[in-house]
This record gives structure tokens, C-alpha cells and sequence, in this order.
């Protein structure tokens, strides 16, 4: 059994070498960094009440899974957390690790799915972040993850919502209209709505702590939280 979807994954090592490039493919993931730091640094330091302004992570063990270039992981050890970051592609892998080190930054990446990393080490805190619309078995994705969380820890799943809305902004807007994504970027049929993950969890023993839409402002160019879950969302979730 595995999460891996093979034609993902080539999609994504095809634009492995954009990753860090803020006016290409990614620019949207970019854009959208500043909101997901934000929300992950108070939700993640008022859990774990750490009281350190400068490193407000320090000491937690994050693992970031479809990592991508580094795009989270580097703030996230920027603010102090030991990081860990998995992805499928070899290619993305290659890309992190290259950058990381140009910037003096030890982050521990691996090319790797989370069924297949060993549950000897557990993490404090788990990104699912763009991800778990891309994976083959979003079950055994999930069983993954709670074995590799410690108790108490947080998850966080960020995704697209399965609406009407979606299918026009993330789909139609977004790649065909304004070109943001390569077309082909996003399976609409594959967006998972709020509840169906909250259901998958529950059934895991995490608690839900909030849901959090996420919406771009197109006057400001800027993505801000919202009660609006149509279209961009964020799970927060403790295991209990």
C-alpha cells in the first residue's frame, strides 16, 4: 500500500528547478507563505507555550510532509523548530537540500513518503500543507501521520475545499484564466471537503481545534483568514 501517485509526482519534479523562483510556476505558493507561517507560528507557540519571542518554535520537532523546495520548512527552522522534511520526488528533495545549504540551514530532508519512515521518532507538529490532494490513499495517508505524531501534538492539513467555487477560482481562474498554475495542477474530483477529513481524523482520535478558511484578496494581492471554507481551508488538529 502506498500514498505515492506516481503521475503527481512527475507533474511536480517536471517544475522542480521553479521552486524558489517568486515570479514562476510557484508564485502562488509564494504568495501564500506569509498567511501559513502566520497562522502555523500562533497556533503552534500557544499550544506548546513557548515563551521565546526570538525563537518562538524552539526545541519542536516538525516534520513537513510534501515538502516541496523548502518552502515552509526553512521559516519553520528559521523560528527555531528542528525540521524534517519528506517528499516523493527526489527532484524537489535535491532542490531543498541545495538551497537549505546555501543558506546555512540543517534541515533534515528525505526522499520519502510518510508510510515509510520509521515511527522510532515522533514529531511534536505535522504539516500537511497543499498535500493531501495529491496523494493516492488519503486513508493510509492519515494512519501515517498519527503514528508519527507524539500525543498532544498538532497537525495541521491545509487543502481545497470540493465546491462549485473551487471548481471556478482554484480551477478555471487559477489555471485556465490567469495562469497561475499549469494547467492540469489540481484534480477538482479529488478536493476534499471539511467534514470528510474531520470524519477521517476523528475515527484516528484527534480533536479538532479549528477550521480556518483562507482567502486571496485580489485590490491587495494578499491572502487573509476567513470564516469562508469554499475554497481555500486549514484544519487544525490535537491527538489526543
Amino acid at each position: 500500500m502506498s500514498t505515492i501517485n506516481k503521475e503527481e509526482i512527475q507533474k511536480f519534479s517536471k517544475l522542480a528547478e521553479e521552486w524558489w523562483d517568486v515570479t514562476g510556476k510557484f508564485k502562488p505558493l509564494h504568495m501564500f507563505n506569509p498567511i501559513r507561517i502566520e497562522y502555523i507560528l500562533e497556533k503552534t507557540s500557544n499550544h506548546f507555550k513557548i515563551k521565546d519571542k526570538n525563537l518562538p518554535l524552539k526545541g519542536l520537532n516538525f516534520l513537513d510532509i510534501g515538502c516541496g523546495g523548502g518552502l515552509i520548512s526553512e521559516p519553520m527552522c528559521r523560528l527555531g523548530a528542528n525540521v524534517t522534511g519528506i517528499d516523493a520526488s527526489l527532484k524537489n528533495i535535491k532542490v531543498a537540500e541545495t538551497h537549505a545549504k546555501k543558506n546555512n540551514i540543517k534541515i533534515n530532508y528525505f526522499n520519502a513518503s510518510p508510510e515509510e519512515l520509521s515511527d522510532d521518532k515522533k514529531f511534536d507538529v505535522i504539516l500537511n500543507l497543499e498535500i493531501v490532494e495529491h496523494v493516492k490513499d488519503v486513508d493510509l495517508y492519515f494512519k501515517s501521520c498519527t503514528k508519527l505524531l507524539k500525543k498532544n501534538g498538532l497537525m495541521f492539513t491545509a487543502t481545497l475545499n470540493r465546491t462549485f467555487t473551487s471548481f471556478v477560482k482554484a480551477i478555471i481562474g487559477a489555471e485556465y484564466v490567469l495562469r497561475w498554475l499549469p494547467i492540469g495542477t489540481h484534480d477538482w474530483n479529488k478536493f476534499l471537503k471539511p467534514k470528510e477529513i474531520e470524519e477521517k481524523i476523528n475515527k484516528l482520535n484527534f480533536s479538532i481545534q479549528e477550521v480556518k478558511g483562507l482567502e486571496f484578496n485580489p485590490f491587495t494581492q494578499k491572502w487573509k483568514r476567513s470564516k469562508n471554507l469554499s475554497v481555500n481551508y486549514i484544519i487544525v488538529s490535537v491527538k489526543n
